[in-house]
């Protein structure tokens, strides 16, 4: 970690969830240390073998003593999901229970685990990563391929013939478990158990981690946009008109963002552990009251938002069910809410079905959209992010090129926090870096791991997809670079993800347009080719929040042909191309949803636009010109002269960095 005074002096408690975050990201300190070659004419492997994080992990021990347990609890195949209690994305270390079953690390992925097999599902950004972590006990379902069975379908065959299928409620949304349950019938087994002690951790035991119970901050209103007591009003009156009695937030982000509070319990994510429950006239937080200082505490209780053990959600949930129950034909709403994405185990507490409505969360669709505070706060905080990554990136060359040095990924990493820590308003990185040299940068979601990972080689393709949490916003970006002379293969490719880039940013589409029917725009030039990435172009940006936020997105996913897109979302638009075993490409800019100006307005609709905020320049020798139409020459030569503008001032005492930045936003 950075020594304090490369922080900005914070005029806030936020300065020490700074601290935290850096502490979170690896076990040993930042370091700059430069193992040094004398001459290039010296041997250096390049190519070191796999990290850690890729090392295979024998788990036959771990299910046999799972299945011990199923056996004793009449479970004959038993589902072990990668989300917490809290549907996370990230979770924190005692909630990896999948990993600790299969050994994969990948953030998504599903495991199960019948009596004599074990099956692991997980999207086409693991691939690579998953056929090399997993052992013999595993089979791999590669979700989306032809021929592969998703891992429902799995399950349900392995069911057959009257088997019963385990889960803990609280790790799987109610639809999927009611939906898994009648596949599973169907399929001639007996169904869908809820099994409240979770198997895994019973196998884990005092090796488990414990929960994290970090302190929480408030949100300054000047970086929030909004108070509480505001959002809280809008949210009652959605909840008005759907007639609802009230709304069970289990989403961390989403309670961080209603309430105007950040913290630290799950690494790179600045969300606490807590539930929430809204009513017409009451506003609940679930949380371990040691967290809040007493500057959150005023700020609540000034909201008219009560604090509750977080423990005691569930009992007040059954009573709320009890109570609405009751009310019988009284005309007060009787049904309570959840989101689509609450658990199970949430569902049953509340009622069932007859009490329980199941929604898109009204608090996701407004945090979604950003209010002006959150759009300028991304705009600025995008510029000193795409200034540290500047530096980087001419840093990087010049020790690899002129001074020789002999770097691996992680120190390239931990330059690269040192030089974002020293920004205004740093917090800490929104994700582990992905540092990756030549084939490496294949691997989709590669994380190198400290003294065990590969040394970047100058005359390969070297893929950095970074980010960081700041007071005003949360970063994202990627770039790819050569320092060397690429290959021809790698300029094509290259390119074509480029003008896929741009096709994207500069796309005009009517109001009402989803993430779905945009999607093509960015992968057309490679189709032409018959080439394609397997992962989405575009995931929502949080506020100082969560780097994956629904529910918008562009890409294939069902959720994006349901959510359109809307004039202050945030997200990333980062087509991509990957080689296994040689390179891997991808090019991400961070861009507003923003209504365009058009001649006309077929029906009156407004038409959107992207106003992309990623301040970073790309990589000159892998562009190739012949490829570029002359319109998005324009697009690039402009961009560059915006990157330029508003980043250089940063280098005024950095000729390096400097005439780096002029090199390679020189026009075309």
């Amino acid at each position: 970690m950075p020594a304090l005074p490369c922080f900005p002096p914070f005029t806030s408690p936020l300065r020490t969830l700074a601290v935290r975050f850096l502490s979170c990201k690896r076990s040993a300190p930042v370091n700059n240390v430069l193992i040094r070659s004398p001459s290039r004419a010296t041997a250096v492997r390049y190519f070191t073998p796999p990290c850690q994080d890729m090392e295979t992990v024998n788990t036959s021990a771990r299910l046999a003593a799972l299945r011990s347990l199923m056996k004793e609890r009449g479970v004959d195949v038993y589902v072990v999901p990668s989300e917490d209690s809290h549907a996370s994305e990230y979770i924190a270390d005692c909630d990896g229970r999948r990993q600790f079953i299969s050994g994969f690390s990948g953030s998504a992925g599903t495991a199960v685990v019948s009596l004599d097999k074990a099956a692991l599902a997980t999207d086409g950004r693991y691939f690579n990563q998953a056929s090399k972590q997993l052992d013999t006990n595993w089979h791999l379902l590669k979700t989306g391929q032809q021929d592969v069975p998703t891992w429902q379908e799995w399950t349900a065959d392995e069911a057959a013939d009257g088997k019963t299928v385990g889960v803990d409620p609280m790790l799987i949304s109610s639809s999927i478990a009611e939906k898994l349950n009648e596949n599973i019938k169907k399929n001639g087994g007996k169904g869908l158990e809820a099994v409240a002690e979770n198997l895994v951790d019973l196998v884990w035991g005092s090796d488990r981690p414990p929960r994290p119970s970090q302190p929480v901050t408030l949100l300054p209103e000047k970086n929030a946009g909004k108070d509480t007591a505001t959002k809280l009003a809008d949210l009652r009156k959605e909840l008005e008109k759907k007639k609802l009695a009230g709304f069970v937030i289990s989403l961390l982000d989403e309670i961080a963002w209603l309430f105007n509070l950040r913290g630290s319990d799950i690494t790179y994510n600045p969300v606490f552990f807590s539930y929430a429950i809204v009513t017409p006239d009451s506003a609940t937080l679930y949380i371990d009251s040691s967290k809040l200082n007493s500057e959150c505490q005023d700020y609540l209780a000034a909201n008219k938002v009560a604090v509750k053990p977080y423990d005691d959600l569930f009992a007040d949930t059954k009573a709320l069910a009890s109570q609405a129950a009751a009310n019988g034909d009284s005309t007060a709403p009787k049904k309570y809410a959840i989101s689509t994405k609450g658990s199970w185990a949430l569902k049953l507490a509340l009622g069932g079905s007859k009490l329980v409505d199941e929604i898109r969360s009204p608090v996701g669709d407004a945090k979604a959209v950003k209010n002006e505070t959150e759009l300028n706060g991304m705009r600025n905080c995008h510029i000193r992010d795409g200034a540290a990554l500047t530096k980087f990136f001419a840093w990087l060359e010049d020790q690899l090129i002129n001074q020789k040095a002999v770097l691996d990924e992680v120190a390239a990493a931990d330059k690269l926090e040192e030089f974002r820590s020293k920004q205004e308003h740093f917090v800490g990185l929104s994700f582990d870096t992905i540092s990756s040299t030549g084939p490496n940068a294949a691997v989709i979601h590669y994380k190198p791991e400290r003294g065990n990972c590969s040394v970047i080689d100058p005359n390969a393709i070297y893929l950095c997809d970074s980010g960081a949490q700041y007071l005003d916003g949360t970063t994202d970006t990627t770039r790819t670079l050569h320092f060397g002379t690429p290959s021809a293969a790698e300029k094509t490719a290259y390119t074509l993800v480029l003008k896929g880039n741009v096709a994207l940013d500069t796309a005009v589409f009517p109001k009402g347009t989803s993430g779905f029917a945009i999607d093509s725009f960015a992968r057309q030039f490679l189709w032409k080719m018959g080439l394609d990435y397997r992962h989405g172009t575009g995931h929502g940006v949080g506020s100082f929040l969560n780097v994956h936020e629904g529910p918008i997105g562009i890409g294939t996913r069902k959720q994006y042909i349901d959510v359109p897109l809307a004039a202050g979302n945030v997200l990333s638009i980062e087509p991509g191309y990957y080689e296994d075993g040689a390179y891997g490409i991808r090019i991400e800019n961070i861009a507003i949803v923003r209504e365009a100006k058009t001649k006309f307005s077929f029906g009156d609709k407004p038409y959107l636009g992207f106003e992309h905020v990623t301040m970073v320049p790309y990589c000159r020798k892998l562009i190739d010109e012949t490829l570029l139409t002359a319109e998005e020459k324009k697009w690039l030569n402009d961009s560059n002269d915006e990157i330029r503008a508003k980043t250089e001032h940063f280098f005024k005492d950095d000729p390096l960095t400097l005439n780096w930045l002029i090199r390679e936003t020189q026009p075309f």
